[in-house]
């Protein structure tokens, strides 16, 4: 066990080392970057300690609006899909306008999100959910799509159909296309999570980067950036760990 952890996580750590020992060499040690922009760790470090209990506390209430949207998104997504995926009438219908309005970026968005939704927290949602719907919808689609014609027809030639077509073969078929895309809209919801906490939030990890720079405590600002790197790290590793439990079946690791 000690050995496979040692083994998955010693490239990256080495790549993370080099980049903070050239991040520290570019700052306190050499002063080449701006050091009002740029501070090195002596001043980050100390920033990231003193700020740790409200980046917790931000971190609480990001999770608190992150989590309900990507989890909306899921479920309409992966539902959405697969009625789509497999009715071809549907698809000829409705994957034009899919590919017309998924391109628009969802932060286009926030001024109606603001005007139509009544609070600032649920247009801020609204716009994380915006962002995670649609990679999880296409992955699903195309993860049905490309499900081998045979499968379905041995599996109806077995009685199967219904609710029970789609949970025992349709789902499973697509589900590494679906993990696909709910990988991707998950790293995108940080990344909005990010933009919408921007305007009208009053705490999460957002809040705290966009508020510190606005007074220029880049400091600050940095020790948030490296808090929100390290829980996105996290979450993305939990992440990839269900994915490989789930598909043990395809023998990837």
């Amino acid at each position: 066990m000690v050995g496979q952890l040692i083994k998955r996580y010693s490239g990256p750590a080495a790549v993370i080392l080099l980049l903070v020992l050239l991040f520290e060499a570019a700052t306190d040690w050499s002063g080449w970057l701006e050091p009002v922009l740029f501070p090195g760790l002596s001043k980050i470090l100390p920033a990231f300690a003193k700020s740790l209990p409200k980046l917790v506390l931000g971190f609480g209430n990001s999770m608190g609006m992150l989590a309900p949207s990507y989890l909306l998104a899921l479920v309409l997504g992966i539902g959405g899909g697969l009625v789509v995926g497999s009715s071809s009438f549907l698809r000829g219908l409705l994957m034009p306008v899919f590919r017309g309005v998924s391109p628009i970026p969802p932060t286009m968005l926030i001024p109606y999100a603001i005007a139509v939704l009544p609070t600032f927290w649920l247009s801020s949602a609204f716009i994380i959910f915006a962002g995670a719907f649609w990679p999880i919808l296409m992955g699903t689609i195309h993860g049905v799509v490309h499900l081998e014609e045979r499968y379905i027809e041995n599996a109806r030639t077995l009685g199967l159909g219904g609710f029970r077509l789609y949970r025992k073969v349709i789902l499973p078929g697509a589900l590494p296309m679906i993990f696909s895309g709910a990988g991707m809209a998950l790293v995108f919801s940080f990344i909005l999570l990010t933009v919408a906490e921007m305007f009208g939030a009053k705490s999460g990890m957002g809040h705290f980067i966009q508020y510190n720079a606005d007074f220029s405590d880049y400091p600050k600002v940095l020790a948030g950036m490296l808090f929100m790197s390290l829980v996105i790290i996290l979450i993305m590793e939990i992440f990839d760990l269900v994915q490989r439990r789930v598909l043990h079946w395809t023998g990837k690791r």
